[in-house]
């Protein structure tokens, strides 16, 4: 059976802040639900699916903020 990608777990343990990481995807579905075009050919038809596969090509960048902002 062929992978097809990684999966959401991995993404956390690639990318240092869980909570930026899903920031990221969340912002960048409602863009592509508010309709931004996808930079990511695949299957996936959920908007946030399709931010995590675009996260997870390098096409889409995770900021972590600076630590003490309130």
């Amino acid at each position: 059976m062929e992978r097809r990608g990684l999966t959401v777990r991995e993404l956390t343990e690639r990318h240092e802040s869980k909570y930026a990481l899903a920031v990221a995807a969340a912002r960048r579905g409602r863009a592509i639900t508010e309709g931004s075009t996808p930079m990511a050919d695949g299957r996936a038809t959920k908007p946030v699916t399709i931010a995590l596969d675009e996260i997870r090509k390098g096409l889409i960048t995770v900021e972590v903020p600076p630590v003490g902002i309130k």
